[in-house]
């Protein structure tokens, strides 16, 4: 499955923050209680990265928001270019026949548009990075909160990323991927959201 690149920005922010999830405990604080833990339960899990992002629903509707947004910001920006560039070419059509002073006003009138233009343009694809920006920051505040909450949950005191061809993690037991009850629980929290 294609993977957005603002997807994969997304993710290796997450592995950049190690998206795990500590029990956040106080010298002198107790201990929370795991709803699930048992004496023989793994304290360290893991996510695997490719399959959260082919799975998860939240990611899905993100990339195709985002890869909405910016067909809309590209087909504006065409639309103007060819504007312009149409504009251009009528000048150059009339331009033998112009009056030197009027030829000089729709010079300059035409490399205004074209300024203008360009600042458009770099305008567009700002709000588009801003846009793709905002999405990643919401990804992974939602992300990081549901890990926290599940490894307390769950008893776990860190859960990493994995990713294949990522040198970090460069083998995990499959008994601690935890990703499908990961998935199956994101998207079940995300359709209730929808509603």
């Amino acid at each position: 499955m294609k993977t957005s690149i603002v997807t994969k920005s997304v993710l290796a922010l997450l592995i950049a923050a190690g998206v795990f999830a500590c029990n956040q405990n106080k010298p002198d604080a107790k201990p929370a209680a795991a709803t699930t833990a048992t004496a023989d339960s793994p304290e360290i899990v893991y996510i695997n990265q490719d399959s959260l992002v082919s799975k998860y629903d939240y990611i899905k509707d993100m990339d195709k928001r985002l890869g909405d947004k910016g067909k809309v910001a590209q087909a504006d920006v065409a639309s103007r270019q060819q504007a312009i560039q149409r504009e251009i070419a009528e000048y150059q059509k009339a331009a033998p026949t112009m009056a030197a002073d009027v030829r000089a006003t729709t010079e300059q009138r035409l490399q205004r548009k074209g300024q203008e233009f360009q600042q458009y343009q770099q305008n567009a694809g700002a709000q588009v990075q801003n846009d793709q920006v905002s999405e990643q920051t919401k990804l992974y505040e939602k992300l990081v909160e549901f890990t926290k909450a599940y490894a307390k949950e769950k008893g776990y005191k860190m859960i990493l990323t994995y990713q294949k061809g990522n040198a970090t993690v460069l083998y995990g037991d499959p008994s601690l991927d935890v990703t499908k009850d990961v998935v199956k629980r994101l998207n079940d929290a995300y359709a209730k959201d929808k509603k």
